[in-house]
Protein backbone atom coordinates (compact mmCIF):
# COMPACT_ATOMS: atom_id res chain seq x y z
CA UNK A 1 0.00 0.00 0.00
CA UNK A 2 2.81 2.56 0.80
CA UNK A 3 4.80 1.60 -2.21
CA UNK A 4 1.56 2.82 -4.47
CA UNK A 5 0.80 5.89 -2.34
CA UNK A 6 4.61 6.40 -3.39
CA UNK A 7 4.57 5.59 -6.83
CA UNK A 8 1.40 7.84 -6.55
CA UNK A 9 3.11 11.09 -5.40
CA UNK A 10 5.91 10.60 -7.60
CA UNK A 11 3.50 10.72 -10.60
CA UNK A 12 1.59 13.77 -9.10
CA UNK A 13 5.18 15.72 -8.49
CA UNK A 14 6.17 14.70 -12.39
CA UNK A 15 2.66 16.55 -13.38
CA UNK A 16 3.26 19.20 -11.40
CA UNK A 17 6.46 19.77 -12.90
CA UNK A 18 5.77 19.56 -16.42
CA UNK A 19 3.00 21.90 -16.08
CA UNK A 20 5.53 24.14 -14.27
CA UNK A 21 7.61 23.62 -17.29
CA UNK A 22 5.26 24.25 -19.71
CA UNK A 23 2.98 27.26 -18.58
CA UNK A 24 5.85 29.52 -16.03
CA UNK A 25 6.42 31.45 -18.60
CA UNK A 26 2.86 32.28 -19.72
CA UNK A 27 1.86 32.53 -15.73
CA UNK A 28 4.52 35.12 -15.46
CA UNK A 29 3.55 37.30 -18.69
CA UNK A 30 0.17 36.99 -16.94
CA UNK A 31 1.76 38.68 -13.63
CA UNK A 32 2.99 41.04 -15.47
CA UNK A 33 -0.16 42.04 -16.99
CA UNK A 34 -1.62 42.59 -13.46
CA UNK A 35 1.08 43.97 -11.89
CA UNK A 36 2.85 46.32 -13.80
CA UNK A 37 6.22 45.36 -12.40
CA UNK A 38 7.92 42.40 -13.23
CA UNK A 39 9.52 41.66 -9.55
CA UNK A 40 5.73 41.92 -8.33
CA UNK A 41 4.66 39.37 -11.10
CA UNK A 42 7.57 36.94 -10.55
CA UNK A 43 6.36 36.90 -6.72
CA UNK A 44 3.16 36.62 -7.97
CA UNK A 45 3.91 33.91 -9.97
CA UNK A 46 5.98 31.84 -7.55
CA UNK A 47 3.49 32.40 -4.85
CA UNK A 48 0.81 30.98 -6.75
CA UNK A 49 2.76 28.16 -7.97
CA UNK A 50 3.24 27.53 -4.33
CA UNK A 51 -0.52 27.09 -3.81
CA UNK A 52 -1.13 25.00 -6.55
CA UNK A 53 1.42 22.60 -5.38
CA UNK A 54 -0.60 22.44 -2.35
CA UNK A 55 -3.58 21.19 -3.69
CA UNK A 56 -2.11 19.78 -6.99
CA UNK A 57 -3.55 16.28 -6.55
CA UNK A 58 -6.88 17.70 -6.31
CA UNK A 59 -6.42 20.29 -8.82
CA UNK A 60 -4.93 18.19 -11.55
CA UNK A 61 -7.72 15.94 -11.17
CA UNK A 62 -11.06 18.02 -10.75
CA UNK A 63 -10.16 21.59 -12.54
CA UNK A 64 -7.77 23.27 -14.80
CA UNK A 65 -4.76 23.70 -13.40
CA UNK A 66 -3.91 26.76 -15.59
CA UNK A 67 -7.31 28.82 -14.76
CA UNK A 68 -6.94 27.66 -10.93
CA UNK A 69 -2.95 29.24 -10.70
CA UNK A 70 -4.63 32.20 -12.68
CA UNK A 71 -7.66 32.75 -10.18
CA UNK A 72 -5.02 32.45 -7.61
CA UNK A 73 -2.53 35.41 -8.90
CA UNK A 74 -5.65 37.88 -9.37
CA UNK A 75 -6.85 37.17 -5.95
CA UNK A 76 -3.30 37.57 -5.08
CA UNK A 77 -2.95 40.88 -6.51
CA UNK A 78 -5.84 42.60 -5.15
CA UNK A 79 -5.69 41.18 -1.38
CA UNK A 80 -3.46 43.21 1.55
CA UNK A 81 -0.90 40.55 1.01
CA UNK A 82 -0.09 42.39 -1.94
CA UNK A 83 -0.94 46.00 -1.08
CA UNK A 84 1.91 46.26 1.45
CA UNK A 85 4.82 48.89 0.89
CA UNK A 86 7.93 47.57 -0.61
CA UNK A 87 10.67 49.17 -2.04
CA UNK A 88 10.52 49.25 -6.43
CA UNK A 89 13.24 48.33 -8.05
CA UNK A 90 14.22 49.16 -11.39
CA UNK A 91 14.02 46.72 -14.20
CA UNK A 92 16.75 47.38 -17.01
CA UNK A 93 15.87 45.32 -20.49
CA UNK A 94 17.93 42.48 -21.39
CA UNK A 95 20.96 42.64 -23.44
CA UNK A 96 19.76 39.59 -25.70
CA UNK A 97 17.47 40.24 -28.58
CA UNK A 98 13.76 39.60 -27.12
CA UNK A 99 11.00 37.78 -29.80
CA UNK A 100 8.79 40.62 -28.01
CA UNK A 101 8.54 43.93 -30.00
CA UNK A 102 8.56 47.01 -27.40
CA UNK A 103 5.24 48.80 -26.94
CA UNK A 104 4.72 51.89 -29.03
CA UNK A 105 4.43 55.00 -27.25
CA UNK A 106 0.58 54.91 -26.72
CA UNK A 107 0.75 51.66 -25.31
CA UNK A 108 3.67 52.83 -23.11
CA UNK A 109 1.24 55.33 -22.14
CA UNK A 110 -1.37 53.10 -21.76
CA UNK A 111 0.82 51.01 -19.31
CA UNK A 112 1.56 53.64 -17.20
CA UNK A 113 -2.11 54.98 -17.03
CA UNK A 114 -2.93 50.96 -15.97
CA UNK A 115 -0.44 51.30 -12.95
CA UNK A 116 -2.36 54.50 -11.69
CA UNK A 117 -5.71 52.69 -10.90
CA UNK A 118 -6.74 51.18 -7.65
CA UNK A 119 -5.60 47.57 -8.04
CA UNK A 120 -9.26 45.72 -8.46
CA UNK A 121 -10.14 47.98 -11.51
CA UNK A 122 -6.79 47.12 -12.76
CA UNK A 123 -7.66 43.00 -11.87
CA UNK A 124 -11.47 43.81 -14.03
CA UNK A 125 -9.84 45.05 -17.02
CA UNK A 126 -6.92 42.77 -17.29
CA UNK A 127 -9.10 39.80 -16.65
CA UNK A 128 -11.85 41.55 -19.22
CA UNK A 129 -9.40 42.32 -22.15
CA UNK A 130 -6.39 40.45 -21.49
CA UNK A 131 -7.73 37.22 -20.36
CA UNK A 132 -11.42 37.83 -22.41
CA UNK A 133 -13.53 37.04 -18.97
CA UNK A 134 -17.33 37.25 -18.70
CA UNK A 135 -18.07 39.70 -15.84
CA UNK A 136 -19.76 36.12 -14.42
CA UNK A 137 -16.07 34.93 -14.47
CA UNK A 138 -14.85 38.01 -13.42
CA UNK A 139 -16.91 38.24 -10.63
CA UNK A 140 -16.19 34.55 -9.16
CA UNK A 141 -12.00 34.95 -9.66
CA UNK A 142 -12.16 37.95 -7.32
CA UNK A 143 -14.90 37.38 -5.03
CA UNK A 144 -16.92 40.10 -5.72
CA UNK A 145 -20.31 41.09 -7.68
CA UNK A 146 -21.33 41.32 -11.11
CA UNK A 147 -22.62 44.70 -10.25
CA UNK A 148 -19.25 45.79 -8.77
CA UNK A 149 -17.19 44.16 -11.84
CA UNK A 150 -19.32 46.37 -14.32
CA UNK A 151 -18.39 49.03 -12.23
CA UNK A 152 -14.73 48.86 -11.66
CA UNK A 153 -14.90 48.22 -15.47
CA UNK A 154 -16.12 51.62 -16.33
CA UNK A 155 -14.58 53.46 -13.76
CA UNK A 156 -10.92 52.06 -14.98
CA UNK A 157 -11.88 53.06 -18.33
CA UNK A 158 -13.11 56.21 -17.65
CA UNK A 159 -9.76 57.00 -15.99
CA UNK A 160 -8.07 55.83 -18.70
CA UNK A 161 -9.61 57.54 -21.63
CA UNK A 162 -9.12 60.89 -19.56
CA UNK A 163 -5.47 59.70 -18.60
CA UNK A 164 -4.15 58.07 -22.00
CA UNK A 165 -4.36 61.22 -25.03
CA UNK A 166 -6.21 59.22 -28.33
CA UNK A 167 -3.76 58.46 -30.90
CA UNK A 168 -6.23 59.40 -33.40
CA UNK A 169 -7.37 62.55 -32.36
CA UNK A 170 -3.68 63.19 -31.77
CA UNK A 171 -2.69 62.64 -35.71
CA UNK A 172 -6.14 64.06 -37.07
CA UNK A 173 -5.15 67.45 -35.37
CA UNK A 174 -1.67 67.45 -36.83
CA UNK A 175 -2.58 68.10 -40.28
Amino acid sequence: MKTEERRRQLDDDSRFADFVAARADALLRYGYVLSGDPHDAADLTQEALLRLHRAWSRVDRKDNPESYTRRIMARLHVSVWRRRRRERLFWELPEQVSLDTLPSETEQDLWQAMKGLPRKQRAVLVLRYFEQLTDAEIATVLGISRGTVRSHASLGLSKLRSSVPNPTATKGSAS
